[in-house]
């Protein structure tokens, strides 16, 4: 009997140990990992720069810690959430459409800019060139980004399809950068006639008086696009992805946060964020995705190869 006693003491002393180590304050827990597409140039200066804002003020209302990394292209980001190494990031609508299809990732939250969730992709090009449409770029060199981006690469794609060009034959070279701050690079170095970029990363570009860059004028902008999201990997717990939509969606009115720390794409600031955003208002980039087959990338990849 004794002995019982004494092994039920010992037993009811490890659980009462592991509850206090369970929910001691001071308790560090691991990272939630967070990727980020390169959307502009993957540098620390870069996109991880514009988002490590927003992450810290989740942080300091929430306890939870985040280790923010930069793939190296879109693809990547999508492969980290179905492989399990992401547990939330940040993509263009057709990088979140890529890995929802593979049961990998759902939405988190989507920035909110005076009133809206939207933003453009453009069609840029020096203030003298010849060229005032995207009919124009018939014959010209021109530098997109990523083949999986959405405002540097499918929806300049079917801008230019939409104006009877066809991006395979019809232009006379072609330059994949990876990013659409080495699109604009490349235009401001000369090495290219147009650059396909959305208008997020222009005005960055314009803020922080990049060399050249008032120097550049709008061809085109896109219809209006949703605002590339925050996503979360769908096998995230329950609870943490609650949680973590409670805090994006009350951040800009939580205590101690300052409108500086509330940004997005690009960096610039926004209203807040909208956690509750309806995953049916990314259909027409769908659409748009499909008009870009994959058969049309390919002969993309083959025509960069070839300058």
């Amino acid at each position: 009997m004794k002995r019982w006693m004494i092994a039920a003491i010992l037993v009811l002393m490890a659980g009462g140990a592991g509850l206090f180590w369970a929910t001691r304050p001071n308790q560090k827990t691991e990272p939630l990992h967070v990727l980020l597409i390169p959307a502009d140039g993957g540098t620390e200066s870069g996109t991880l720069a514009d988002y490590q804002p927003i992450f810290n003020a989740v942080s300091r209302n929430t306890g939870l810690t985040f280790d923010l990394k930069v793939a190296q292209s879109y693809g990547a980001v999508v492969e980290g959430m179905c492989n399990g190494a992401a547990d939330i990031a940040f993509v263009g609508p057709v990088t979140y459409l890529q890995a929802k299809d593979r049961g990998c990732a759902e939405l988190l939250a989507v920035a909110v800019k005076s009133g809206a969730s939207v933003y453009y992709a453009g069609l840029f090009a020096g203030k003298d060139a010849a060229i005032a449409t995207a009919a124009d770029v018939r014959g010209k060199r021109v530098a997109f980004g990523d083949v999986n981006s959405t405002s540097s690469f499918v929806f300049p794609m079917t801008m230019l399809m939409d104006a009877g060009i066809d991006p395979a034959r019809d232009l006379k070279e072609v330059r994949l950068t990876g990013s659409h701050a080495s699109s604009l690079a490349a235009l401001l170095q000369g090495q290219v006639d147009v650059a396909a970029l959305s208008f997020e990363s222009y005005e960055k570009a314009v803020r922080e008086n990049v060399p050249g860059v008032r120097d550049v004028k709008i061809i085109a902008r896109s219809d209006p696009i949703p605002y590339p999201p925050l996503v979360v990997n769908s096998k995230l717990p329950a609870a943490t992805r609650d949680r973590l939509q409670s805090a994006f969606q009350n951040i800009a009115h939580e205590p101690g946060i300052t409108p500086e720390m509330i940004r997005g794409y690009g960096g610039g600031q926004v209203d807040g964020y909208d956690a509750h955003f309806p995953a049916a208002k990314f259909n027409p980039a769908a659409q748009k995705m499909a008009m870009v087959s994959d058969a049309l990338k390919a002969e993309i990849l083959k025509k960069s190869a070839q300058r």
